[in-house]
């Protein structure tokens, strides 16, 4: 029944360590449900009921949250083979706190959380390295979210752009890499007006702080980047 997305669900973090056989066997166990979603389409609500960790079998997603003003935030764009809802999952108040947009048409299996931290007789082993990748999403998701802080806390738009560029450049450890995102996703991201965005970019780029074409970004000098965070 999943066959047609093992290569895609194999490539996940969460089943790391997990052979096919052995995959095939946990999801039979876990009897996900699969659900399809146009491009646009609101997948999750905020404020619904859990309805289950989410594996991203194919397309791309959107987590986004809505300010009081209504103006929608950018949380994160996510890929295939990407999970979301984990830090949910375990937590005491299961709604969603965000709204899930389908950023394409994309395919979603949805796991239930007490079949992930339960145990299977058949592959108990495989079942220890699932709860044990689970852990270390968690880990990294929050992780994330404290780099989103550092870039939102930024004192003004050419420091939050700063903040996230040398984020890239200290994982990519490279002078020249692309945004995992667009323009206006990236906007929303750092919470600035795509025009607003658009224009720091460009006065950036003319004081020789960095050159960009498209979302090709060069950092020409990091330190004055770091001392725009200041």
């Amino acid at each position: 029944m999943y066959l047609e997305w093992i290569d895609i669900l194999h490539s996940s973090r969460l089943f790391q360590g997990i052979g096919n056989e052995a995959l095939n066997i946990m999801l039979d166990c876990l009897k996900p449900k699969i659900r399809r979603y146009k491009q646009r389409e609101i997948i999750i609500s905020y404020g619904q009921p859990f309805q289950g960790v989410g594996i991203i079998a194919s397309g791309k997603i959107a987590l986004t949250k809505e300010t009081y003003s209504g103006n929608r935030i950018m949380m994160g764009i996510l890929d295939a083979g990407d999970i979301f809802g984990e830090m949910v999952a375990f937590s005491e108040h299961r709604v969603w706190p965000m709204t899930v947009i389908a950023q394409e048409d994309c395919i979603l299996l949805f796991l239930p959380p007490d079949k992930i931290t339960g145990t299977c007789s058949n592959i108990c082993a495989s079942h220890s390295t699932l709860i044990m990748n689970m852990l270390q999403i968690l880990s990294n998701r929050a992780s994330m979210l404290n780099k989103k802080i550092e870039h939102l806390s930024a004192k003004n738009i050419r420091g939050k752009i700063s903040s996230y560029l040398l984020d890239i450049y200290r994982q990519t450890a490279e002078d020249t890499f692309t945004i995992p995102m667009k323009r206006h996703e990236l906007a929303d991201y750092l919470n600035i007006p795509r025009p607003s965005l658009s224009r720091e970019m460009g006065l950036m780029r003319d004081v020789g702080m960095i050159e960009f074409n498209g979302s090709i970004i060069t950092i020409n000098n990091v330190l004055t980047l770091e001392k725009s965070i200041q």
